[in-house]
This record gives C-alpha cells, sequence and structure tokens, in this order.
C-alpha cells in the first residue's frame, strides 16, 4: 500500500495512507538508505494507524526532487532534508530581523539544483516596505507575496500559490515562518519563538520537519529554521547557473574561468550595464563561489 511519509523521529516513520496516520519502521531488507520527509513508500504488515501498532516500509519509490544540503561548504557530503516537493518557499522577515539577502542566495541555488520553483514569501511588511529587496531578484523573475502582520487576513493570494502543490518552507529562526503556518493551519500548533532583543537572532522553535496537509490539496512541509545551509555538494557551474541574469555575460568568459578572478567577463559586463542591483548580485554569486573553495566562510542562518 503506497503511503506519504509526513514526519521522522527517531527511526519511526509518520506515514499518510489513506486519509489517516500509519507509524512505521523501516524493514530490515531496505538497509541503511534514508528516508524523509516527502518520500513516497510502501507499507506492509499492520496498516490500520491504530494506536502502539506498528507498519513497515518496505519499498521506497523513485523520487521527483531532492532539497539537499552541506553542513559546511567546503563539506561535499550531503544531507537530504526534503523529497519530491516541487515548490521552496523562502520565507524572509523585511525586518526583526532584518533581510540575509545572501542566505536568500544559498536558498535559491538550492532551489534550483532540486529543480523546485521559488517562491519568496516576506512577512512583518508591516515593519518594512520590500521594494529594496524585491528589485535584487527581479533579474531573475522570482515570485514573491508579502504579508503585514496579522497574516489571516491575507493569506488568500498565498493559498492560491500553494494549491495542489508540495511546498518546502525554509528561512532562519525569527522570521515568522511558524506563524504562518499556524496562520494557514490553526490546528498544526506549531511552537513560535520571540525575536531575541539582545542578538536580533530567532529562536530555533521547530526542532524537525514535518508535512501538513493543506485543505483542498496540496501538502506544506515546515522546516527547522536552519543554523546553516552549505552548497559544497553543488558544482560550481550550479551556483553560477542560479544567476541566470548573468548568462550572456559568462559566456564571454575565457575558458575554464573560475568567475573569481581577474579577466573574468562579468567585470566587464557588469561595469557596462549594471546598476547597484547588479553589482550586489555579483557580489552575492562570488562570495558563494569562495564559501565552496573554502576561501569565505559560509554565511550562517543565524549570527
Amino acid at each position: 500500500m503506497d503511503a506519504f511519509v509526513i514526519g521522522v523521529d527517531r527511526g519511526r516513520y509518520r506515514c499518510w495512507m489513506d486519509g489517516q496516520a500509519v507509524t512505521a519502521m523501516k524493514a530490515r531488507e531496505l538497509g541503511r538508505g534514508s528516508i524523509v520527509v516527502g518520500d513516497r513508500v510502501s507499507l506492509a504488515g499492520e496498516v490500520s494507524g491504530r494506536p502502539d501498532t506498528l507498519a513497515r516500509v518496505v519499498r521506497i519509490r523513485p523520487r521527483t526532487s531532492v532539497l539537499r544540503r552541506s553542513a559546511e561548504d567546503d563539506d561535499p557530503a550531503e544531507r537530504v532534508i526534503v523529497a519530491n516537493a516541487d515548490q521552496l518557499v523562502i520565507v524572509t522577515a523585511l525586518a526583526d530581523p532584518v533581510p540575509r539577502p545572501r542566505l536568500i542566495d544559498r536558498f535559491l541555488v538550492a532551489a534550483f539544483d532540486a529543480g523546485l520553483e521559488p517562491l519568496l514569501c516576506l512577512t512583518k511588511a508591516d515593519l518594512g516596505a520590500p521594494d529594496e529587496l524585491v528589485d535584487n531578484y527581479e533579474p531573475l523573475g522570482i515570485r514573491w507575496i508579502s504579508l503585514s502582520r496579522p497574516f489571516e487576513s491575507q493569506l488568500d493570494q498565498l493559498r492560491t500559490l500553494l494549491a495542489n502543490r508540495i511546498s518546502v518552507l525554509v528561512g532562519h529562526s525569527g522570521v515568522g515562518k511558524s506563524t504562518l503556518v499556524n496562520a494557514l493551519l490553526p490546528e498544526a500548533g506549531r511552537a513560535v519563538g520571540p525575536v531575541s532583543p539582545v542578538t536580533g537572532r530567532g529562536r530555533h522553535t521547530s526542532s524537525s520537519a514535518v508535512a501538513l496537509q493543506l485543505p483542498g490539496g496540496g501538502w506544506i512541509i515546515d522546516t527547522p529554521g536552519l543554523r546553516s545551509f552549505g552548497l559544497g555538494h553543488i558544482a560550481a557551474d550550479k551556483v553560477v547557473s542560479a544567476f541566470g541574469e548573468f548568462a550572456d555575460a559568462i559566456a564571454g568568459c575565457p575558458p575554464g574561468c573560475s568567475h573569481l578572478d581577474a579577466g573574468c567577463g562579468l567585470d566587464e559586463w557588469v561595469a557596462e550595464h549594471g546598476g547597484p542591483a547588479e553589482f550586489a548580485r555579483l557580489d552575492s554569486l562570488r562570495r558563494l563561489l569562495r564559501s565552496r573553495e573554502g576561501l569565505d566562510p559560509a554565511e550562517p542562518a543565524e549570527s
């Protein structure tokens, strides 16, 4: 019987099958391969979902997409966060805490690598305007939505963007991700924590990824506030391809160009055609590339 993994906790897998939750363990014959939220699996054995019963996961279906990260940029070992999603919702506060454009860039690179369509969800628009941040991503054609608090009265457009899709919500702590989930699904009861007035950091309130079903169709997968989002597992050309506005400039680069050294075609193109937004985007690209090479410390998701 086919099921959808909605939660993972210490070797137990919460699966959604035929309109009910079933707890399962992995069959021994599957070996040491990982099972993550979003996986489609086949169950056998006790699949009634009754308390104190355990089914067995006997097969993992082929994945259509994999969202991954590494611990650090110079560490090629990858960690799968979510499987089979088709949309990455990057939740960013416009203030309290301030936006982190370089972290947004990291999420975008991961989205493009995984084949997920990105959506920039800007929260706390009652505290700040979205214009400057949105202008930085206009060349990439990134869809965006801004929300003021309280969210509940403004969610119809977001619900439309989430309908009948499997969407992963990512963001660092304090941006209002759990508050947003609770507004969409009041019964979810995701823990909400304040932003520290001393450090300006959010406190991590979600400890594991969980998939939540939307009324009318679709799923949202809430992930923990991420302390780091390394890109060591993604090839350099994949990082570059996420910055589509530079495609023409890169075509004029010398063979084997690292895009970090003198003679790179990006410098000439930005000097001739670019404004402040293009210079900022080039700075983001090069920071990511330097991080991958261990030349620049990765920007953490909290700082």
